[in-house]
């Protein structure tokens, strides 16, 4: 009988399968590799051996949607995120947290959601207080959280606090965090309520489409983890060292939800090569050490 490990080089070895999409690979797998812990390639094109899992109830906090098996992240993001969901407790934010999707076990592109969250340091934190970490499964898969943005998304809604304000400013302190990415109206409210010192963490809170539900945490790659792509630019260099209140945060109210009309028709390239998406990618797209994570026991 062949091995796993061996049926998955063979078939990875294919030049059939070589073109097989990778999403459909790694969200096959049921469980981490069994290696060293590793992010590899990039937050968006990459894999994870050695991920740890974010047990599904602890004393502070609850993994939800648990049928999509994304409870996996690199042991930096497990401690971080009990950590966090600590802090939530002494700062008021119910009983915890809710915490969404992470990673799949082995990482790697997904095949629904996200474009991200390949490399375990990437996770989702609901807007929603918890008031129950008791929920079973079932009910996680049909509670949701809260929206924190206006349907015209200029502006946050009334149920934001002041206690998501210190969650975030707490989260954003964290040495190991490298950007939190939030609904646009939310950075806008909190560079409203800003004072000069709060520039280092606040140039962290990034705005981004959606995210108006949850924030979405992306830790730094750890020391010593040399297969690991840091993101740039960096919030300094995007925030131009400032904290990001400003410009390019208006854009986002204004020329992104209404785009000025072009003022002439820009010729297409017809030779031009489309931009494959991460649900497009085949194992070729990717380091080419993810297939030794793939094909771990």
């Amino acid at each position: 009988m062949l091995t796993r490990a061996l049926f998955l080089t063979l078939l990875l070895a294919a030049p059939a399968e070589a073109e097989k999409l990778a999403n459909k690979l790694f969200g096959a797998m049921e469980d981490p590799s069994v290696q060293d812990p590793m992010p590899v390639g990039s937050y968006a094109r990459g894999c994870a051996a050695g991920m740890w899992e974010l047990p599904e109830t602890g004393a502070t906090w609850q993994a939800m949607r648990l049928s999509r098996n994304r409870n996996f992240g690199q042991p930096e993001m497990i401690d971080f995120l009990i950590d966090l969901s600590e802090t939530a407790v002494a700062i008021g934010f119910g009983k915890g947290l809710y915490i969404g999707d992470i990673s799949q076990p082995r990482g790697g592109p997904m095949t629904s959601g996200h474009a991200s969250h390949q490399i375990g340091l990437d996770a989702d934190i609901w807007m929603l207080p918890p008031q129950s970490l008791s929920l079973s499964e079932a009910a996680r898969e049909e509670i949701s959280s809260i929206p924190v943005r206006s349907a015209d998304q200029r502006s946050v809604t009334a149920n934001w606090t002041r206690v998501h304000r210190e969650l975030m400013k707490q989260a954003a302190l964290d040495p190991r965090v490298d950007r939190i990415f939030v609904a646009a109206a939310v950075k806008i409210e909190m560079c409203r309520t800003a004072k000069a010192s709060d520039k280092t963490w606040l140039q962290k809170i990034r705005p981004a489409a959606g995210h108006d539900t949850h924030f979405h945490v992306r830790l730094k790659c750890p020391d010593g983890a040399g297969l690991c792509e840091t993101q740039t630019p960096t919030v300094a260099e995007l925030s131009k060292n400032g904290d990001g209140c400003d410009e390019t945060l208006t854009w986002w109210v204004t020329d992104f939800l209404d785009p000025p009309k072009p003022s002439g028709k820009k010729p297409r390239d017809e030779d031009a090569p489309r931009k494959k998406g991460p649900r497009e990618f085949t194992m070729a797209d990717l380091p080419k050490q993810c297939q030794n994570v793939l094909a771990a026991d």
